[in-house]
């Protein structure tokens, strides 16, 4: 437990600090793209920071479950968590998730199309990567409807 010690607290107060500065500047949009992975990788960083944090101080921990006000806003905490992976607000959630079963519903014509190959070379990518494709095939076909291999697909026809 000592070796935890020397490390968990300084760890998550670390994490905290890069994650609370690039979170701030996500926020007002003034993110740079290396600040956006590393918030992305220091959330990781934090997990386990606080993780170890929590091991150490877990009958502290345990109290503030039995104080009203402590207790009060760990529950906030959870249920606005919850509220996260509900699809509300502008555009109902992530737009991939659209994207891809748009790409799902589309036949394998249309799918080369987009990605800018002539039919002729998109099949032949294809098959080359052994998808038996036809061009009036329906992707859901093709793939199963595996979102994996929809991923293959499309990494063979979008990636040059």
């Amino acid at each position: 437990m000592k070796t935890l010690r020397k490390w968990a607290t300084p760890l998550t107060v670390a994490s905290f600090l890069i994650m609370g500065v690039t979170g701030t500047l996500m926020f007002f949009r003034l993110e740079t793209t290396l600040g956006k992975v590393v918030h992305e990788w220091a959330g990781w960083v934090m997990l386990i920071g606080v993780g170890a944090h929590l091991v150490l101080n877990w009958r502290p921990f345990t109290t503030y479950l039995k104080r009203p006000m402590a207790a009060g806003i760990m529950g906030v905490g959870a249920a606005l968590l919850a509220l996260t992976f509900l699809p509300i607000g502008p555009g109902g959630g992530n737009p991939m998730i659209a994207v891809l079963q748009a790409v799902e519903q589309a036949d394998v014509r249309t799918v080369i199309a987009l990605s800018g190959q002539e039919l002729d070379a998109g099949l032949a990518a294809l098959n080359e990567a052994g998808f038996a494709a036809t061009g009036d095939q329906p992707m859901q076909a093709l793939t199963g409807g595996h979102r994996g291999t929809q991923f293959e697909v499309i990494n063979v026809l979008f990636t040059p």
